[in-house]
């Protein structure tokens, strides 16, 4: 009966952290580029009362055994890198990233992190920055006098100055891809840190194969879905009561027990 209370509690701390990834995904869901995330659960050891093929006293085999597990265990949490809805915001510097790549950006301590938010500005120096004030990498630096800003789907970026009619040629944007995008480390403010599970970054050029190609004037949002979200809610709420249910029918089964020593 102990085996019981302590099979539920791993049920009830599985479902408890379920319903923690599923609020945080609800809260993010208008979030620029957020991808939602899910956990992932394993059986714990098993009791072997009787293994498989023991020999019986009959010299019967036992084609079964007798088995009892012993709940449940978090095994990871997957970020779920799959696309979310394109918004158009007809933004200059308002680009979404359509494929697996993410942007380089470069920390004030000159280490790299990464995103596949593509709300960008300008600051004071004209550097094409986040909305941290993070510059992008490699650097795109507008003059003070650019009219108008066009961002190819292969990351080309040209420009017009003044009354000039005639685009130039201001540089190139870049995209970076990972082995193993899920590898990657969270850091808040949609932004990401290598790890040695991700793998080092690839550097590629926006419409080359696996990278993805750029559109300019949107911004991709979170591809979280209420709904779903909602459902897997209802089911992790259900499965924390039912495993709740089952400490509280052994706990009667305790008592009961207790009385009868009486």
């Amino acid at each position: 009966m102990i085996r019981a209370l302590s099979t539920a509690t791993s049920g009830m701390e599985a479902q408890e952290l379920q319903i923690d990834l599923i609020a945080n995904n609800i809260a993010n869901v208008n979030t620029t580029s957020y991808k939602k995330m899910r956990g992932e659960f394993q059986d714990l050891l098993y009791d072997n009362l009787e293994a498989p093929g023991k020999e019986g006293a009959d010299g019967n085999q036992s084609p079964t055994g007798i088995q009892v597990g012993q709940g449940t265990r978090v095994a990871a949490t997957q970020r779920v890198f799959t696309m979310g809805d394109l918004n158009q915001t007809n933004g200059a510097l308002d680009v979404a990233i359509e494929g697996r790549g993410f942007f380089k950006l470069q920390q004030p301590d000159g280490t790299f992190v990464y995103s596949r938010d593509g709300s960008f500005k300008t600051d004071s120096q004209g550097r094409m920055v986040n909305a941290d004030g993070l510059v992008l990498d490699p650097p795109m630096i507008f003059p003070a006098d650019v009219r108008d800003v066009m961002i190819a789907g292969d990351g080309t970026v040209r420009i017009t100055r003044g009354n000039d009619p005639e685009s130039v040629e201001l540089g190139q944007v870049e995209l970076v891809t990972f082995a193993n995008p899920a590898g990657l480390e969270a850091i808040g403010h949609n932004r990401y840190r290598q790890t040695t599970a991700s793998g080092i970054p690839l550097i590629g050029k926006p419409g080359s194969e696996g990278v993805g190609r750029l559109n300019q004037g949107f911004i991709e949002m979170s591809n979280v879905k209420v709904v779903e979200e909602m459902i897997g809610l209802i089911a992790a709420q259900r499965a924390y009561e039912t495993n709740s249910k089952i400490i509280k029918s052994a706990d009667e089964m305790l008592r009961n027990t207790t009385a009868i020593m009486r």
